[in-house]
């Protein structure tokens, strides 16, 4: 028996993204239902080889619903994920509304996936950041090994994190730039077009942005509350894919061949590290992949056990779709969910 499966938020960039990978990867599902708020009722999305019309979440009944992949904000998660959770649903969200809920497990599966066991609660599981996930993938295996006390991480994230109106800007300014034209920035608090942004959601009282903010908190959540990690995220102007300049500090001595080989042989991770012109993953080749890329692993000479390494992901899927998708596979594996009885 197959499972009943709702993408909520299914007009967005991720949620179509996830109408996709959930076709992609030949997921169980009985039926797919694509939702969106009454303004989207009626638009078609992609799923597959069929194309689906978009119902209203409003009116939406999950009675008969096993898993809500939820991809439509944290106010929307906020108002239904506890309704959709009720009717026996389980709801998988990758808005911020529920990531730091203390019965809310928050997770990679190639990281903590035995933390699954938590979600009945309140039938509720929480996707990290973008950025959080790309990176904790690669953290893990290093963390097993040798030990991790401190991360400097300076993020470069494509305007997609930003939604789809943030890559109408980049493209309308970029396309302004070459033909003379006035340069409107409406998403952004500056220009994005051949420029960098260091700002990524709200400042805090402390200097940090709330980007910075989640990716802190969310690393300790998912790897180890003892990690200490400081960040700087910056927008940059590539429309799919984020990276990561990332400094660690071991407790044990690692080498870089060390890492090298145990990112190798890690679940989701792909190096790509030739000390050659090429011999690097960038955002533009890792744009429709689901592994997490590493390149330019070397060791740091100005700190005791450091390293040092470039981590590129897709942030529509690792960092969000597929992300959720790998849950929802997990659960069924795990045997942690069941297929309601369907009427007859």
């Amino acid at each position: 028996m197959g499972y009943n499966v709702a993408v909520v938020g299914a007009t967005g960039n991720v949620g179509r993204e996830m109408l996709a990978i959930l076709a992609e990867r030949s997921f169980p599902a009985d039926e797919v239902v694509a939702l969106a708020s009454r303004k989207s009722q009626g638009v078609e999305v992609s799923y597959g080889d069929r194309t689906l019309k978009v119902k209203a979440l409003e009116h939406f009944d999950f009675a008969g619903t096993d898993i809500c992949l939820m991809s439509a904000g944290s106010a929307v998660s906020k108002e239904f994920s506890p309704k959709i959770a009720a009717t026996g649903a389980v709801v998988i969200d990758n808005s911020s509304a529920w990531r730091y809920d203390v019965d809310v497990p928050l997770i990679v599966p190639e990281v903590n996936a035995d933390a699954l066991s938590g979600f009945r609660k309140r039938g509720i599981i929480a996707n990290p950041n973008c950025s959080t996930a790309q990176l904790v993938v690669a953290l893990k295996p290093l963390h097993e090994r040798a030990k991790i006390k401190r991360v400097v991480v300076a993020t470069y994230q494509s305007v997609s994190g930003a939604g789809k109106e943030a890559m109408d800007e980049l493209f309308a300014q970029t396309k302004a730039v070459f033909q003379l034209g006035e340069i409107e920035t409406k998403k952004f608090s500056k220009r994005i077009a051949f420029n960098l942004i260091p700002h990524i959601d709200v400042f805090m009282e402390d200097g940090y942005t709330k980007e910075e903010w989640k990716m802190v908190v969310e690393t300790k959540k998912i790897l180890d509350p003892k990690i200490k990690l400081t960040a700087t995220c910056v927008r940059v102007p590539v429309f799919i894919s984020h990276c990561e300049a990332v400094n660690i500090e071991f407790e044990q001595p690692i080498t870089a061949d060390e890492a090298r080989e145990i990112l190798r042989n890690a679940p989701g991770c792909l190096v790509i590290d030739s000390r050659e012109p090429g011999g690097y993953v960038t955002p533009y080749e890792a744009a429709g992949e689901d592994a997490t890329y590493i390149s330019r692993i070397r060791e740091d000479a100005t700190v005791e056990n450091g390293l040092s390494m470039w981590v590129v992901s897709d942030n529509l899927r690792k960092g969000a779709a597929l992300n959720a998708v790998q849950i929802a596979e997990d659960l069924i594996n795990r045997k942690l969910i069941t297929a309601k009885q369907k009427a007859a």
